[in-house]
């Protein structure tokens, strides 16, 4: 009956929520008092921006508790051997320590694994409070009749403030920490870590949305037009993107970094044996194929060499991309950022093969990944497709018609 009992305990969630909320509790004071006089918008875009903030630390820490072995610290989930800490399972983790020294379980490890979940948590709490705030603000707008653009005191406009982006985000960072306890629970299984690491890049994207759209609602402004051709390459750049996060994202839960210790070669060869088939087997355990057999050599290196040949399209991509936004004074900021994060993603990963996958530079990859992909989403928010001329005139002389239209009506 114990046992059974055990099975359905809630004090460890309890006191990881409780936790969460203590961890949100300083940014939410924090972001009260600076914006104490501000309107809907900019408190808002602050409490949104600090939030992308605390999420990309998050993001650090996921990188270095993965990299550390620190993700099965604690093998259940969502306490520490049933606790709300690692301090209450001294006995169990120093029991698995002593049978494995070198093994996932461990004080330190655990403590990682635990300190991610607490963080992750407070984020989940910061995303719930951003969600519930847009929601308040748009009902109260609804009720209460909007001043003119004329008489408005800080430049809110209710227009732009899209209750569903938070709604989407607080359901997304659901889904994140369902992976994340899969994570545990399915024993770091590739498909189930790469797919938790790309959430994590998703969550940052729609956290950077609100914000950019948060601070145009302030700034009554709209997005910076753009030829069709630059949109067309923010678009593709960042599809690209995501497609070598998810590539860096299978070599490092796969451990396949050091599949290839060279540069530009790999083993002495332009082109290694390769086990593709093997490699982006994308059901099965770490280490094993499907039919639970040890992964060949020659697929470990087909996944590292694979996501090595689109870095150079990615690379490329990147800085073309930065030329261009360049010439536009709006998205210099981007274009500035884009290039000094590609140099950056160039030099950790010449790091982590060069130098046998130290630490700060595994983890700052994947910060600049991340990074990455914040940029571009900040830069396709703040651009928008130029509308061809022809196609504006028509508009013009359309709105035109209708008004000349409604004012015979209205005489007759």
């Amino acid at each position: 009956m114990d046992t059974t009992s055990s099975l359905y305990d809630l004090t460890p969630i309890a006191w990881l929520m409780a936790a969460g909320v203590l961890i949100a509790l300083g940014p939410l004071l924090w972001v009260w008092r600076r914006n104490a006089g501000a309107g809907p918008a900019r408190r808002l875009h602050a409490l949104t921006v600090l939030t992308l903030f605390l999420t990309f630390d998050l993001t650090l820490f996921g990188a270095f508790t993965r990299l550390t072995d620190s993700g099965l610290g604690c093998p259940d989930w969502p306490g520490c051997y049933g606790n709300a800490s690692p301090h209450g399972a001294r006995h169990e983790i120093a029991m698995a320590q002593s049978a494995q020294p070198t093994g996932p379980v461990t004080h330190g490890k655990a403590w990682v694994e635990m300190v991610h979940r607490y963080l992750a948590t407070g984020v989940g709490v910061l995303i719930l409070t951003l969600a519930g705030a847009t929601w308040i603000v748009r009902r109260r707008q609804r009720r209460v009749p909007q001043p003119s653009s004329s008489s408005s005191k800080d430049g809110d406009h209710h227009a732009t403030l899209s209750a569903w982006w938070p709604a989407f985000t607080l359901v997304w960072v659901c889904l994140q920490g369902a992976f994340g306890a899969l994570t545990v629970t399915w024993k770091l299984f590739p498909a189930i870590v790469t797919l938790h690491l790309l959430g994590a890049v998703v969550l940052l994207a729609l956290l950077c949305i609100q914000a950019v759209h948060y601070r145009q609602a302030a700034a009554r402004r709209l997005p910076t037009a753009v030829s069709p051709a630059l949109r067309n390459g923010l678009i593709a750049t960042t599809v690209l993107l995501v497609l070598q996060i998810a590539l860096g994202g299978w070599v490092s839960t796969n451990y396949a970094v050091l599949a290839c210790t060279q540069f530009p070669t790999c083993q002495d060869s332009w082109w290694p044996p390769m086990n593709f088939a093997q490699g982006f087997e994308i059901w099965r355990h770490l280490g094993v194929t499907g039919e639970g057999q040890p992964l060949d050599f020659s697929a470990l290196t087909a996944i590292h060499y694979a996501h090595r040949l689109m870095a150079y399209a990615v690379f490329v991509a990147l800085g073309v991309l930065a030329w261009r936004l360049r010439r536009i004074d709006s998205l210099k900021p981007q274009a500035r950022w884009l290039a000094g994060l590609a140099l950056l993603q160039l030099a950790t990963g010449l790091g982590n093969v060069l130098l046998g996958w130290p630490l700060a530079a595994a983890v700052l990859h994947t910060g600049g990944a991340a990074a990455l992909a914040v940029v571009l989403t900040w830069a396709l928010c703040e651009s928008r497709r130029a509308v061809p001329e022809a196609r504006m005139a028509r508009a013009s002389d359309n709105a035109t018609g209708r008004d000349n239209n409604n004012q015979r009506k209205a005489a007759a």
